[in-house]
């Protein structure tokens, strides 16, 4: 089974959040696949540390490690049919690369980002609750 994975999905696992082991169960043998922005959204998400001081420089870089290690296939979507999602909530291309591809490949998605889970439900993807 293919799973939409998003960003702070990644995050909390990497980082020991406290819903790392629940993320990780519903994980558990599929696949794990997601628009090829996710992967910047990491290195993003790590340079916003650094920047906050939230880590330093060798955490940040022993994260990628984690990061690279696990199996993610990054998938293609349509920029136009993207942007309609965009336009019609008023949310950033990165959220609506996420409901295309599992619109597209026909995946539930899985993610922490509760309005990016909402705006989701509101074009039929299925969704992996996280309780």
């Amino acid at each position: 089974m293919n799973i939409v994975v998003d960003a702070s999905v990644i995050i909390a696992v990497i980082v020991d959040e406290p819903e790392k082991d629940i993320l990780v169960e519903l994980t558990k043998g599929a696949n794990l696949i997601a628009p090829h922005s996710v992967h910047w959204e990491i290195g993003n998400a790590f340079s916003a540390m650094l920047k906050r001081k939230r880590i330093i420089l060798n955490q940040g870089l022993k994260a990628l490690e984690i990061y690279r290690k696990i199996p993610i296939r990054f998938l293609d979507v349509e920029l136009e049919e993207s942007l309609k999602i965009a336009d019609r909530f008023g949310i950033y291309a990165y959220d609506a690369y996420l409901i295309r591809c599992a619109l597209k490949y026909k995946s539930p998605l899985i993610a922490l980002d509760q309005n990016l889970v909402s705006f989701a439900k509101q074009m039929n993807v299925s969704i992996m609750e996280v309780t």
